[in-house]
């Protein structure tokens, strides 16, 4: 297994010991490493160096696993019990005697099929993790540079590291030459970091850092540099090992058992799962209730069969149960669901979001809290330059991310086009000379479409983009100005310096600032601002003047740092200095690069300050403006700096003007002393803060759990290895399809194809849409449900032959009720949909009033419908109703059969009927009656099946028992009585739900009321506690409109 031993591990902090220190705690040499018995020992003891696994479920666990639901149990009973009664009967050796039993057994094969397939196309976060390393790489052992296999490595290890390495574990720097990481993987954040082999305390008063200076984690990448490490930490034990366990002690349990061997996933369910087996428990239990009562009933009354009057009377009153549970379980509602949200799925394709698990796509329509990642997902992820100030005047630069060709520079009073001054072009010519990143068209392999990518540094990235703006290419100058020298940036000096070929130029280019005369070589200085003004002792001017670089001046240039600085950029200052030879040696090989660079930095010139940012996407403040009218709260969880973030959240409106410093915290806060706070002090904090910065892995899954506490149904957006763990906590995960990792992407729900933030309030419409269309088509199946039970109950009690047979009923479900019911769940969401408040967690699919309306259709379809079958059996019957009467008839089972016809055509019509008036709740059905094309469709679909079904031979005959040419004229009128009926008394039942509906909602608002008040913090607002009282208040005085049977 993997996991190094935790008896061994170092209990001493490696980034704050000597590396004498950290040699000596884990047996190793620098120079030498360990030798190749001491590294077998360590690998014995503690495990190979790669993550643990758990087992996921196969295809037939996951297809079997669909199989346990309450009702899909039911229903497999009610088959088996179909098939073996069948079995006793005389009618035993008919195959067609079997069929109701085998039509169960292959509707519920079906859901479970693509329930289970598309659960198993889920990938793996945990299985992506194992994937962020290379095969092998050099350590240094008894004293020999050997390459080994990455799971080989232990601690104590010397590890050689160069470009483009992945660090195979956690290691302390012992050598480090211009060694930058990318830890957006770890950390969220795009720079590269620049790391040391140096022990440094942290200053007083400087914030934070995320990772410590001097060490490099396993499944980070190595941008640039070389050095050598020691290894402190492997498999389970590192950083990224941590990680993983975080994502399978938040994944629900799997490793959980219920049946005794199957995996336990109702951790991860969703509020849709949870209120459906609860919905479907509930009436699988009325289902059975039923069935013992009418079984004890018929068999007390002596209802027998009426083709076998010798046959016992229980046998036939199994039967009959079997098809009151056919009529009672509403088997169409899984395969409903299922068929709904897979159409979901496709239809948010669209919306730029591709849905890995099906019931993800309603879960993300009852978020009541959105946590997103800042870089990427609210920002474009692509550092921008927007200000510049140069010759003493400000400018700003339109257009966002790496694209060349859109925006201008533009003078910051006058509004006027710049891009020709000689300040700007002499700046931005300045940088590029000081700049290894280079920018390029690249095709997207999978659209095809071109677009620009910069290679290199990300900081440098915003001044290659605006080169070009003016006309400024970094490949071009790369060639016309010879670079004759480099020292890179290094976190001690705060800048990077390069020299360049200007020979016989009297103008840095053309209409840039002259150059002195005999200038041959020409040093650039880009780096912290504060650092590059103490060697400056000039600036330039706006016309190619240059003056002294005073206090004031200086003063002046900080201010306006500053000013850029407090809008969340990244300043950069440029400072040149022209020479006419090197200030030194340069065939001398003891002059040190500190040495060129200490001789070339001094007696600068401030040419400019180039400021940048990662802009807030288009769209984004308008879509967190909309979630904010939807009632959900957006957060902002970021590893940036706390005053970037602020500045973010207010560009992006997640801050308001009024909101105070209180709504933005360092997430040092939940973690005081490196330990959490409490549950309750933990919920308080989380409560109302809008935006945590600095935050660490564990921060995020904290700041989740502490959100699902409160009862919030929480969406957390994340692209990094960083965000697994709280991605997988979360109600609903949300990878980044372009910037997100493979480890995000496998413990998320959804991605975002785009990164956007604005297709994830597009994706909670859709949500909200599909919930308001599951309801919709719910209320219609129990509806129909409802009716065919008082029907069979009817016919038992008062002896009138039993209405359908289960094969009948199981054809009007599944074939001429589900297209319906599918168009039902496709409805067009309400214009105002994103107006409403998300629904409570623990709201049940099926609300009070919702079953108040089910009981009252229900009973009108029944009525309607039995008065239909009443006047059909005494016309064909010779005027009798009775099944003991028409017994004595001459072909009593052909004159039945036309009975059964006519209330069949007469039920399908009502329920067609039915689906119109079930696409609102409180609207009449002449409202907008072909607003949804989808229910057109149906509807011809289910006729077509209603014809099918009465009039081809053998099939409507001996299957179904139906006869739709014998029926005459008079059959078919008499018919057209059900859905007039229907239609008159369900719309006006409409009128006693929309007094429900207010109802309910008032109290849903009243609620809600209470909790924005909790979350504003403002004073006179009640406490926590106090919220809970006063919603329990609400609850109890309007409890009879939440009630779900």
């Amino acid at each position: 297994m993997a996991s190094a031993s935790t008896a061994n591990a170092p209990t001493i902090d490696p980034s704050e010991v000597s590396l004498e220190e950290l040699e000596r705690s884990v047996c190793t040499s620098i120079a030498n490493g360990l030798s190749p018995e001491r590294a077998a020992q360590v690998l014995a003891e503690d495990g190979p160096n790669e993550l643990e696994k758990p087992p996921k479920p196969t295809l037939l666990m996951l297809f079997i696993m669909q199989l346990t639901g309450f009702v899909i149990v039911l229903l497999l009973c009610a088959a088996v019990a179909s098939i073996v009664v069948n079995g006793y009967g005389p009618k035993k050796h008919d195959v067609l005697s079997y069929t109701t039993g085998m039509a169960i057994f292959i509707i519920v094969l079906i859901n479970a099929c693509i329930a289970a397939w598309t659960e198993h196309k889920a990938g793996d976060a945990l299985e992506a993790l194992t994937k962020m390393t290379q095969a092998s790489i050099y350590v240094v052992r008894g004293g020999k540079e050997i390459k080994v296999e990455v799971p080989t490595i232990v601690r104590g290890d010397i590890v050689v590291l160069g470009t483009g390495d992945v660090v195979p574990a956690d290691l302390r720097l012992a050598e480090a030459d211009d060694v930058k990481v990318s830890e957006m993987a770890l950390t969220g954040e795009p720079d590269d970091v620049a790391k040391t082999w140096k022990n440094k305390p942290r200053r007083e008063g400087e914030p934070e850092k995320l990772t410590p200076e001097n060490m490099v984690f396993s499944g980070c990448s190595v941008k640039n540099g070389k050095g050598k490490g020691i290894v402190v930490e492997t498999g389970m034990h590192t950083r990224i090992g941590r990680i993983a366990q975080l994502i399978a002690d938040a994944d629900g349990g799997k490793s959980k058992k219920k049946c005794g061997c199957l995996p336990d996933t109702s951790a991860n369910a969703t509020p849709l799962q949870v209120n459906l087996e609860r919905l479907g428990a509930r009436i699988g239990v009325l289902a059975i209730i039923v069935c013992v009562v009418i079984f004890v009933i018929g068999v007390a009354m002596d209802r027998r069969d009426p083709s076998n009057l010798t046959g016992p009377s229980w046998l036939y009153m199994v039967l009959i149960a079997v098809t009151l549970a056919v009529a009672a379980i509403p088997e169409g509602i899984p395969l409903c669901v299922t068929i709904s949200l897979s159409i979901g799925c496709s239809d948010m394709v669209k919306k730029n979001v591709l849905v890995r698990k099906l019931a993800a796509v309603e879960t993300l329509g009852s978020a009541s809290v959105i946590c997103s990642d800042k870089t990427g997902t609210l920002t474009e992820g692509k550092m921008t330059m927007v200000k510049m100030f140069a010759g003493g005047v400000g400018y700003t630069i339109e257009g966002k991310g790496f694209d060349p060709t859109e925006g201008r520079i533009h003078r910051a009073d006058t509004q006027a086009e710049a891009g020709n001054d000689l300040a700007v072009k002499s700046s931005l010519l300045a940088a590029l000379l000081c700049c290894n990143t280079t920018l390029s068209k690249v095709k997207d392999p999978e659209t095809g479409e071109e677009k620009y990518e910069p290679k290199g540094n990300s900081s440098e990235a915003p001044i290659v983009v605006a080169a070009r703006k003016v006309g400024l290419s970094e490949t071009v100058v790369s060639k016309e100005y010879a670079r004759v020298l480099e020292v890179p940036f290094s976190s001690s000096r705060k800048m990077m310096l390069t020299v360049s070929d200007v020979s016989c130029r009297s103008e840095l280019c053309p209409g840039g600032m002259p150059l002195e005369d005999g200038s041959k070589y020409f040093t650039v200085c880009k780096g912290a601002p504060n650092f590059i003004l103490d060697y400056c002792s000039e600036q330039l001017m706006e016309d190619g003047s240059v003056q002294e670089m005073t206090k004031d001046s200086k003063d002046k240039v900080l201010s306006i740092v500053d000013e850029y600085s407090s809008m969340a950029l990244r300043v950069l200052a440029i400072a040149t200095r022209s020479m006419p030879k090197l200030p030194f040696d340069v065939d001398d090989e003891e002059v040190t690069t500190d040495q060129k660079f200490k001789a070339c930095r001094s007696g600068l010139r401030l040419v400019g300050l180039v400021a940048s940012i990662d802009p807030d996407r288009d769209g984004v403040p308008e879509s967190v403006e909309l979630a904010r009218g939807a009632g959900i709260r957006v957060i902002m969880i970021t590893g940036d700096y706390l005053k970037t973030a602020i500045a973010i959240a207010h560009n992006v409106k997640i801050l308001q003007k009024e909101d105070d410093e209180a709504a933005a915290v360092d997430c040092g806060k939940l973690r005081p002393n490196d330990e959490y706070l409490s549950h309750t002090d933990m919920d308080a904090l989380t409560s109302s803060v809008r935006v945590f910065a600095r935050a660490r892995p564990e921060d995020k899954l904290e700041i989740v759990k502490s959100l699902q506490r409160q009862g919030l149904v929480t969406a957390m957006t994340g692209d990094g290895v960083n965000d697994a763990p709280a991605l997988n906590q979360a109600n609903i995960g949300v990878a980044m399809g372009i910037q997100g990792t493979e480890v995000a992407k496998g413990a998320s729900d959804m991605i975002l194809t785009d990164d956007n933030f604005c297709s994830i309030v597009s994706a909670v419409e859709k949500g909200r849409t599909i919930y308001a269309g599951i309801q919709k088509f719910v209320a219609f199946i129990m509806s129909v449900h409802i009716a065919e039970v008082l029907q069979i109950f009817v016919c038992i009690v008062a002896g009138i032959p039993v209405m359908r047979t289960p094969l009948q009923i199981l054809f009007l479900i599944l074939v001429t009720d589900l297209p319906p019911s599918i168009a039902l769940g496709m409805e067009p969401g309400e214009k105002t949909i994103l107006e409403e408040k998300p629904r409570p967690k623990s709201e049940p699919v099926v609300l009070g009033w919702m079953w108040c309306s089910m009981m009252l259709n229900g009973t009108i379809l029944a009525s309607v419908i039995i008065g239909v079958y009443i006047a059909a059996l005494m016309f064909y019957c010779d005027g009798e109703v009775l099944q003991a009467n028409i017994d004595q008839l001459s072909e009593p089972e052909h004159k039945l059969m036309n009975a059964r016809t006519v209330a069949f055509v007469s039920l399908v019509w009502s329920e067609n009927i039915r689906s119109y008036t079930s696409r609102s709740f409180d609207k009449p059905v002449w409202r907008n009656m072909f607003g949804n094309k989808d229910m057109q469709k149906a509807i011809v679909l289910a006729q077509l099946c209603l014809y099918a079904a009465v009039f081809i031979p053998r099939f409507s005959d001996t299957i179904l028992k139906l006869s739709g040419a014998s029926i005459g004229l008079h059959g078919w009128l008499l018919a057209l009585a059900g859905p007039a009926g229907c239609l008159i008394f369900c719309e006006a039942c409409k009128v006693i739900t929309v007094f429900q509906m207010k109802n309910y909602q008032r109290s849903l608002a009243a609620k809600h009321k209470v909790g924005d008040a909790v979350e504003g913090g403002k004073p006179g607002v009640p406490s926590a506690d106090q919220k809970e009282a006063k919603c329990n208040h609400i609850e109890e005085r309007t409890g009879q409109n939440e009630v779900s049977i």
